[in-house]
């Protein structure tokens, strides 16, 4: 399942580069994007804050390898620009997925710190 939700090569690279840094890095992704997921359900009627928010999770999504994430923002932030109607759909997606990869990004954070 997690080769569906995150890029694990992603994941590795940054272990290499960010060496014992790298749970530090994780945690950090991990209360942003909540959150991020909280003020999108906040701005669920706002289409300009929803594609502002869009916008900035999908960049740190992309950077974490939380690849369905980053895509979801992606079509959140592009639909928000045509104020589509499904925003809200979008904010649940986006939400769902995350509620996903969480548990995978503690995970992460619990294996490279138990070495």
């Amino acid at each position: 399942m997690a080769e569906h939700h995150l890029d694990t090569k992603v994941l590795s690279d940054l272990q290499e580069v960010m060496e014992g840094e790298y749970p530090m890095l994780l945690d950090t992704f991990l209360n942003d994007s909540e959150e991020r997921v909280n003020a999108l359900r906040k701005a669920r009627d706002d289409a300009k804050a929803l594609g502002q928010i869009a916008h900035s999770f999908k960049g740190s999504s992309c950077n974490l390898g939380a690849v369905r994430l980053a895509k979801l923002c992606q079509r959140l932030e592009t639909a928000s620009i045509k104020h589509a109607s499904d925003l809200g759909a979008l904010v649940d997606q986006i939400d769902h997925e995350f509620a996903l990869v969480r548990p995978l990004y503690e995970h992460e954070r619990e294996r490279f710190s138990g070495v």
